[in-house]
């Protein structure tokens, strides 16, 4: 039944009202002649409005005549109405064909490109390299050959642990999993030393297997070695091993910034305009005038591309253009101002690259003032864990 409504839709039906005394005499009818009524709405005893599909009209005044019902139309839809509504004017028709092609040729390309990385990280360049690599927007759905662009990609970048590629529709949906930064693992039974990865200071060591190089309270710069692989006893001699133990350090994290003493701060007035585009793949209409009333201003830009539905997009997008208006105010700092505002600035940037704040051990500052400036250096001194394995060479 679904089908033949559908099909009605195509070929075009009727809404029909009939009146009489013996209108479920007439649904009986219908029902046995096999005639497909939907959208029944029945008013009191004598009056019945429903749809029917225009290959039915001719039995069913025939069953309105036996059943002694009076027919009337009340509606006409479906695309043969539609066709026969605008044939006077043949430029509208004419469009709406060229239309309706478009949008079937359209759908054999691919008109968004949409990546998804693992966990939101965002990854660089990986827009360029996925285009480089074959797939982009405006390019034809069979000439694209997933399993050779990942592999491309795959071949070109050593940060990607996992890749897939999904057409659907005009969509293109590129999955990525971000592949894990890893220490080179070193086999057990191979011979190896423990190397700082790190500059610090020693705060503890303790060699479990191989000898330590380095002392509580020493300096140590990257690639200094921190245990040896090997171990010297009375009567063996030297043997070597996989050298392995704990060493934690005090390592320093140093931020500078530049502070003038007379500078210019920005600060939006609240005032904004919104200009539009509209873009045709790599074409573009502006709707008005690209240049802003305002003398200083913050451009914003977004994006939002046309679609059917959730996988059918279209080569058509509109670009929002917003202008947000801004007051440049001179601003005059003293010495401490600004030796207290690069502080404040260098420790809030600091404290948001250390994880874990309880490691922080120390702080030192540091400022030397300039004639038209002050330099502020912050340092951290943090507990970590340093040392990675290093292969012994012989």
């Amino acid at each position: 039944m679904i089908i033949k409504i559908l099909f009605s839709y195509v070929i075009g039906y009727l809404g029909i009202t009939i009146e009489g005394y013996y209108i479920e005499r007439f649904i009986n009818m219908c029902r046995n002649k096999g005639i497909t009524i939907w959208h029944l709405k029945r008013h009191k005893d004598v009056r019945l409005d429903f749809r029917v599909g225009i290959h039915d009209f001719k039995e069913i005044c025939k069953i309105a005549k036996k059943t002694k019902c009076k027919v009337k139309i009340r509606s006409k839809r479906g695309f043969p109405f539609l066709v026969h509504r605008y044939k006077k004017r043949k430029i509208f028709f004419i469009l709406l064909l060229i239309i309706i092609v478009a949008m079937i040729l359209s759908s054999n390309f691919v008109w968004n490109v949409d990546i998804r990385e693992e966990n939101g990280q965002q990854m660089e360049h990986m827009e360029e390299d996925i285009a480089q690599a074959g797939l982009k927007i405006g390019e034809w759905k069979a000439k694209i050959n997933t399993k050779e662009i990942i592999n491309k990609i795959r071949l070109q970048r050593k940060d990607i642990a996992w890749m897939g590629i999904e057409l659907k529709g005009t969509n293109a949906i590129v999955k990525i999993v971000k592949a894990d930064e890893k220490p080179e693992i070193i086999n057990e039974e191979e011979y190896c030393s423990i190397i700082s990865d790190k500059v610090g200071s020693i705060t503890k060591i303790n060699a479990q297997t191989g000898t330590a190089n380095v002392k509580v309270g020493d300096t140590v710069n990257i690639g200094e070695t921190l245990i040896n692989g090997w171990m010297e006893g009375k009567y063996t001699g030297i043997r070597y091993v996989h050298a392995k133990g704990e060493i934690q350090a005090k390592v320093w994290h140093t931020k500078y910034k530049n502070i003038p003493y007379h500078t210019t701060e920005r600060e939006q007035t609240g005032n904004e305009e919104e200009k539009y585009t509209i873009k045709f793949n790599n074409f573009k209409i502006n709707l008005s005038k690209r240049l802003s009333k305002f003398k200083i201003y913050d451009t914003i830009e977004t994006e939002n591309k046309m679609r059917l539905f959730s996988d059918f997009y279209l080569p058509i997008s509109i670009l929002k253009t917003t202008y947000k208006e801004v007051e440049e105010r001179p601003k005059d700092y003293q010495v401490e101002e600004a030796k207290e505002l690069g502080i404040q600035r260098l420790q809030e940037e600091l404290e948001e690259e250390i994880e874990d704040k309880e490691t922080i051990v120390g702080k030192n500052i540091n400022t030397y003032e300039k004639e038209d400036s002050i330099d502020v250096y912050v340092t951290y001194e943090v507990l970590e864990n340093i040392g990675t394995n290093e292969k012994i060479v012989f």
